[in-house]
């Protein structure tokens, strides 16, 4: 079995479990996931099988979507519902307005600090496992984007908001930030991945309609249809050939009805099949290099 599961991780399992439910499911030891979800949080998790695997380096770097609510007053050591609390205040009153206001600081390009209690590592050790020490250890601030930040809902107490992400970003972290600019504090205590790169949270199976399916293979995304978001570069033969020795093609050798953009990732097909993931640099054939960059080859002489 090779290729990719839509998974819709449950509340109270690691990533890892999941795999590992993957692995005895699929009966594969060669199974993956693209991007950590806290034991809280339910939602896509795209988990690859067999060759699969090989692509989960272009998902991890894809955007993220998320729905989070938040509870206002309360702040704890892990900055969600499973953390100690660590302190509460009183929740001030605030218009939706001054909330939307609060919110539009976040939007955009922002500065975060990594949580203690994240699997990012100091000198080699994970920082939850410094973190349940009870110490705690510099870390530095890390360039996220938000590129869209929706308020949902809101009471006295609680906040919901929807938020579209790079990776790399911690909602755990946003939230408490928005809870501290409001000067009350907050944790998150709901969190649901809507969409990683382009797949959305309706794609996804629970992991018991997985176990109930007696060929879990006939759910799986093929390599070239986990890629669906880049566009599609059908090689001719002399290109297709040349691949197999890891040379790129030039533009006059390919086939697309898609507009190629500058610097953008691409799939290189052959037979309409997942050949290789290339970065167009039309530049590059000045230099006869072709005017491809091969990022990761699937097929060999």
């Amino acid at each position: 079995m090779h290729g990719l599961l839509l998974i819709d991780k449950p509340a109270g399992m690691t990533s890892h479990d999941v795999v590992r439910r993957v692995k005895l499911i699929c009966h594969s030891r060669k199974v993956g996931h693209a991007g950590t979800l806290d034991p809280l949080a339910t939602g896509v998790l795209p988990v690859a099988v067999g060759n699969g695997t090989k692509i989960l380096q272009f998902l991890l770097a894809e955007d993220k979507s998320y729905r989070a609510t938040f509870r206002l007053g309360i702040t704890t050591d892990t900055l969600d519902a499973e953390g100690t609390v660590l302190l509460e205040r009183s929740i001030p009153e605030f218009t939706p307005a001054e909330l939307e206001s609060v919110c539009e600081e976040f939007r955009g390009d922002i500065e975060q600090l990594p949580p203690m209690f994240s699997a990012l590592k100091k000198d080699g050790v994970p920082l939850y496992k410094i973190a349940r020490q009870g110490k705690t250890v510099e870390r530095e601030l890390r360039q996220v984007k938000i590129s869209r930040l929706e308020l949902i809902s809101s009471d006295p107490q609680t906040v919901t908001i929807e938020v579209d992400c790079s990776k790399g970003t911690y909602i755990r972290t946003l939230v408490s930030d928005i809870g501290e600019q409001l000067g009350c504090g907050a944790h998150l205590i709901t969190l649901r991945r809507l969409r990683s790169a382009d797949f959305a949270i309706e794609e996804c199976l629970a992991l018991e309609e997985l176990q109930q399916l007696e060929e879990p293979s006939s759910v799986l995304l093929s390599l070239d249809e986990t890629l669906r978001n880049y566009p599609a570069v059908q090689l001719n033969k002399s290109a297709a050939d040349a691949l197999t020795y890891g040379i790129p093609p030039e533009l006059n050798q390919v086939n697309t009805g898609e507009v190629l953009i500058d610097n953008k990732l691409v799939r290189l097909q052959i037979d309409h099949k997942l050949a290789a993931v290339a970065r167009y640099v039309p530049l590059r054939s000045k230099e006869k290099r072709g005017d491809f960059e091969l990022i990761r080859v699937f097929v060999s002489h």
